[in-house]
């Protein structure tokens, strides 16, 4: 790949999912992207570059959709799912007893597994939410992967990875080698493509938000970009998750940490500074979805 093809790439990706990639990463995009130009039945990286140049939109989707990263798992990391069990819920339990709902977003819901974790948590708190209306809500800028969590079909590797087997044999059914979510877990979940580098104030207001493992590959200013808009997005006593190597401090002081609670926060009351709400829409229509 040459290095004007490669910076072309930077650039795009960046613009239309807010991959950041370094200048020595040309490595993962010739892994990711040559096995796309040959299913476009183009003989390398540089063909493939030159269509997204003529305007091909659909080409520009599948290519942001090869790059962007859907490594995931069941009860991934498992502190913030106990964090959700031992804290949010019994917080939101008591917070919303006159209201009786509460509306969760799955920032990056990928392949499903962490909305259907957080679904299976709730399944086992039924005694305690019955007469609730809780909504889960999982978005991602992916369709593929979104179609595969609406299907919630997993293979033996992917239901061995974090998922605990009572729950596997108490929520999912086998047919042969795959897995199947229950019915009824399943229709705990909706889900929406959507960009979070896009206006996503149409989404309503949450009280517990998962944006875990996507800010990493954001680049400083899109990271507070991001934070600001979900602090608007948030009830004022509710709860933000981040994955492990993710912190809101020293990034913006619209959330604070809650105590003693690795990756936890919770909105601070504080107003975000002019101008940091929006960034400037990408160019390309066709990824107007995530």
């Amino acid at each position: 790949m040459n290095p004007p093809d490669y910076e072309y790439l930077r650039k795009l990706l960046k613009d239309n999912s807010g991959l950041d990639l370094s200048a020595d990463k040309q490595y993962l995009i010739e892994s990711r992207l040559l096995p796309l130009s040959r299913k476009c039945g183009l003989p390398g990286i540089s063909e493939l570059v030159q269509k997204m140049k003529g305007g091909s939109a659909s080409i520009i989707a599948r290519v942001v959709e090869a790059m962007t990263t859907n490594e995931t798992f069941f009860f991934r990391d498992k502190v913030p799912f106990e964090h959700f069990r031992d804290s949010i819920m019994p917080e939101m339990l008591k917070a919303r007893a006159a209201r009786k709902s509460i509306r969760v977003w799955c920032a990056a819901g990928s392949t499903g597994q962490e909305p259907y974790s957080l679904a299976m948590c709730l399944k086992e708190m039924s005694a305690a939410t019955a007469g609730w209306r809780i909504e889960i809500l999982a978005t991602d800028l992916s369709q593929e992967v979104l179609e595969k969590s609406k299907a919630g079909i997993y293979s033996q590797f992917e239901v061995q990875r974090g998922l605990p087997i009572q729950m596997l044999v108490k929520y999912f059914k086998q047919n042969g080698e795959l897995w199947q979510i229950n019915a009824d877990i399943r229709a705990m979940v909706q889900h929406r493509q959507l960009n979070l580098l896009h206006d996503f104030s149409q989404l309503g207001v949450f009280d517990v938000i998962f944006c875990r493992n996507v800010l990493i590959y954001f680049d400083q200013e899109t990271k507070i970009n991001i934070f600001n808009r979900l602090a608007r997005t948030m009830e004022p006593d509710g709860f933000l998750v981040l994955g492990a190597a993710e912190t809101v401090v020293g990034l913006t002081d619209v959330f604070k940490p809650f105590p003693d609670k690795r990756g936890l926060y919770q909105p601070s009351g504080a107003r975000p500074a002019s101008g940091a709400g929006a960034l400037a829409m990408p160019k390309i229509a066709a990824m107007a979805g995530r």
